[in-house]
């Protein structure tokens, strides 16, 4: 059996989750991997049986409490982050307080969701995308937009080692057939790229990562990658024309 990265991913989540579950129902306190693989799983578990982002999010909440964990993980876990897939696309939910005042299991008061978000910062890209598709495509914010769905016609490599410019946790419909402006920022932390469609798979900056990613999306019949490729595969093949002519 073949799985993508992202499936691969999710296996080993749901694994490291079960673990978790059998050493609590053993009377285990949960160490900081267990406590996050638990809380992560039971949004994506959530997100399976169709409930919305927010239900989800409140699940998590509810799965564990400060006594079901060593003492100082609910000072250490304070915020999970995992992409999940709901019946209107993948969303990255945000945990936050994870393990504040769950415990209680189906007896938990409702959770409290998160609180405003922080402003966007100004868009460092601006691009028009263009959903060739017959369904709705929804990206999230922390999604890298270069791999995002094929069928989404825009400048890919433009997009390169950029995210969607919206709050964490939010995500951008764009409707079958519809145009969209939507603003990018480039990618922060180590910008690491794992998974997500496969394209890259590693860090975004090293050297030929970015015509690596071009070549095989264009290969994989990704909208507005094929130019791009072929742009890219020239420039590389006059600076390799320069370092033979020095």
């Amino acid at each position: 059996m073949r799985l993508t990265p992202t499936e691969r991913d999710r296996l080993l989540l749901f694994g490291a989750a079960e673990l978790a579950r059998a050493r609590r129902a053993r009377g285990l306190k949960l160490n900081v991997p267990e406590a996050t693989a638990l809380i992560a799983d039971t949004v994506c578990e959530a997100a399976r049986d169709g409930r919305r982002l927010a239900e989800a999010i409140e699940a998590a909440r509810s799965v564990l409490g400060p006594g079901d964990v060593l003492p100082g993980v609910a000072d250490v876990v304070t915020e999970v982050h995992v992409e999940a897939v709901f019946d209107d696309g993948s969303r990255l939910a945000v945990v936050s307080d994870p393990i504040g005042g769950g415990g209680l299991g189906d007896a938990a008061p409702g959770a409290v969701l998160p609180g405003p978000a922080q402003p966007a910062p100004e868009p460092a890209v601006r691009l028009t995308v263009r959903n060739t598709a017959t369904v709705p495509v929804s990206v999230t914010s922390h999604f890298h937009f270069f791999e995002a769905n094929p069928r989404l016609d825009f400048p890919r490599a433009a997009a390169y080692g950029m995210r969607l410019c919206v709050p964490a946790g939010s995500s951008v419909r764009f409707d079958p057939g519809g145009e969209a402006e939507i603003g990018l920022v480039p990618i922060g932390g180590d910008r690491i790229a794992i998974g997500f469609a496969g394209l890259v798979d590693g860090p975004l900056d090293a050297p030929g990562a970015k015509a690596e990613a071009l070549r095989r999306a264009a290969a994989c019949g990704y909208l507005g990658a094929d130019a791009e490729a072929q742009v890219q595969r020239q420039v590389q093949q006059d600076e390799q024309q320069q370092e033979e002519d020095r």
